[in-house]
């Protein structure tokens, strides 16, 4: 609020005493102060809650509202609370990605949250949610994989991802564990001369 605004919302004795040099003016130049930050988050309010346009740090908040949470390397709360005392007691402009793959791909499986959650439990939504979490395509999924004696293993399925992803072994594992049908097992297998997008 401007400062003409503020005194506008004062009683009317209190109107007639604000003057250029008065102790009133002073108070009322710096409440007008005091609410220019708040004023310039709300004038951008909406984009807090797209997680494509939302400050970095604000990004892993909103993945915890939509169930993302469970794949961090790291609660929120407590990237949270290392962001703030990184800046000195205030969220920072940019803060650490709780995924290894960074804070782009994080935005991105926010933005398909819901989508993602309709394929839950199916070989399309967990290879899509490996390709969105890790900006891959090469990945493949097979569900009739066969044993040592050739006799095809029951409720068994063996990924494979590209070798360019091994330093993100940790993040596939929990994507897979959260995302693979419950009753079914897994082998994760890295495919050597795959290239990333």
């Amino acid at each position: 609020m401007r400062r003409n605004e503020i005194e506008r919302l004062l009683p009317s004795v209190f109107r007639r005493t604000v003057g250029d040099k008065t102790p009133l003016a002073a108070l009322l130049e710096v409440m007008e102060h005091l609410h220019r930050p708040s004023e310039q988050v709300l004038t951008r309010l909406d984009s807090f809650f797209d997680p494509r346009r939302a400050p970095d740090a604000f990004v892993p908040f909103l993945a915890s509202w939509v169930d993302l949470e469970r794949i961090f390397e790291q609660p929120a709360h407590i990237l949270a609370r290392s962001a703030q005392s990184a800046g000195g007691g205030q969220t920072t402009g940019s803060a650490a990605s709780p995924l290894s793959t960074g804070m782009g791909r994080l935005r991105e499986l926010t933005a398909s949250a819901a989508y993602l959650a309709s394929w839950r439990g199916t070989k399309y939504g967990l290879l899509r949610y490996l390709e969105i979490a890790t900006g891959h395509t090469e990945f493949e999924i097979d569900e009739n994989v066969a044993d040592a004696e050739g006799l095809k293993r029951p409720f068994h399925m063996r990924i494979r991802a590209p070798e360019t992803l091994l330093a993100h072994r940790a993040l596939l594992i929990r994507i897979i564990e959260e995302e693979k049908p419950a009753y079914v097992t897994y082998s994760l297998d890295f495919l050597p001369g795959t290239a990333k997008l």
